[in-house]
């Protein structure tokens, strides 16, 4: 996968989205980064999505209950007629949802593995009550991303972990040791079976502590660190069966900035095992993560401005983690302007502050605030 064109699709209007080893979109709520992003999983893993709506017993026929059960209920309209979609050269029409007559449909359903793992924005409620729930306990208004990552995350607990959560040997100790600082603080998680349900608890010295007290960020952050398990395995394999892509949206919910760069150290790890990463951001700190290191890939630095970056030292841990990430890996940047109910796509890798283009230069309305927030304290406080 490299390139995908999308135009007049849901409220996207153009997009031309070229994709890196690490791809970020930005934008305001409602400018359809969410929508693109589905779109790409349903063009990828279509069989895949397909097989198991099936298990799930329900019936794939036609073009609008397909695009309902996959976006949501009441949402097939965002493909309409006169959309067009584009996806590495090859057209895809709205009928190509339906099941396919022939060899190639066959052929197709027999290839039908997992290729890009989808980690959604609404993730919490995935563990709302302290537990993954299946599939089938969400109603057809959830989108089907959702759905599928919730019921990823209960297989995940059923039949790849013990009891205890964190920490455990599935991370690269120094991530462990940097969530453990920012964001569990000596916290350990493990699953609690009292209730006749294993729920997630913490102990915290000599307190045993309920998922609904914990914080905002750790609750928002417990379905990603499960997902970050599910694509490390334990074994020495470095990928999670087929799988190429991986989606992430707003990663930084309810985060610390310090458990930010935690999360950005261990998406790094997910490029070093050669996953494709895209990640929707309304965080300044990802877009400075992306500004420094193509300015330090631009400038040949060694790799060790990145151990300064993040505030590591040279241990052995850290080099296997960050060595040649800069001289291998690529970084692109786009940002999702919405104009008069319309939104078109502009590409904003170069994150140049002197750009004569204001989406480039205050990095989609990201750094505009304190851009003149300094500029307001300049004019009225005078020396």
């Amino acid at each position: 996968m490299k390139q995908l064109k999308v135009k007049s699709f849901g409220p996207i209007n153009q997009a031309e989205v070229i994709f890196g080893d690490l791809t970020l979109l930005i934008g305001p709520q409602a400018s359809g980064k969410s929508i693109f992003l589905q779109l790409l999983k349903l063009l990828i893993d279509k069989y895949h999505i397909r097989k198991t709506v099936e298990q799930f017993n329900y019936v794939w026929k036609n073009e609008k209950d397909i695009l309902n059960l996959f976006f949501g209920e009441d949402m097939a309209d965002i493909w309409r007629q006169e959309s067009e979609i584009n996806l590495d050269g090859k057209k895809y029409l709205k009928d190509f949802v339906l099941p396919q007559k022939g060899r190639n449909e066959g052929r197709a359903k027999a290839n039908s593995e997992e290729q890009l793992f989808y980690i959604p924005a609404q993730r919490i409620l995935s563990i709302a009550d302290g537990r993954p729930k299946n599939f089938m306990e969400f109603d057809t208004s959830a989108p089907y991303v959702l759905r599928y990552f919730s019921e990823t995350l209960r297989l995940l607990l059923q039949n790849g972990m013990e009891n205890s959560i964190f920490p455990i040997k599935r991370l690269k100790d120094t991530l462990n040791k940097l969530f453990d600082d920012n964001i569990f603080h000596g916290g350990e998680v493990f699953l609690d079976e009292r209730t006749g349900q294993k729920k997630f608890r913490m102990k915290v010295g000599e307190m045993n502590v309920p998922f609904i007290t914990w914080s905002a960020g750790q609750k928002e952050f417990m379905p990603l660190l499960l997902a970050f398990y599910h694509l490390c395995p334990s074994s020495k394999v470095a990928k999670k069966d087929d799988y190429k892509y991986v989606v992430i949206e707003e990663p930084e919910m309810g985060l610390h900035p310090q458990a930010i760069k935690s999360v950005i150290l261990q998406v790094i790890d997910l490029l070093s095992r050669d996953y494709k990463v895209i990640i929707s951001t309304h965080s300044p700190i990802f877009l400075e993560f992306a500004w420094a290191f193509n300015l330090l890939k631009n400038s040949n630095a060694i790799d060790k401005s990145l151990y300064e970056l993040f505030d590591l030292r040279t241990t052995l841990p850290v080099k296997q983690l960050l060595d040649n990430i800069l001289s291998t890996k690529k970084i692109n940047t786009y940002y999702f302007s919405r104009t008069n109910n319309q939104v078109v796509v502009k590409d904003m890798s170069s994150l140049d502050a002197n750009s004569e283009d204001s989406d480039i230069s205050e990095w989609g309305g990201i750094s505009s605030f304190a851009s003149k927030a300094n500029d307001i304290v300049s004019t009225y406080i005078s020396d």
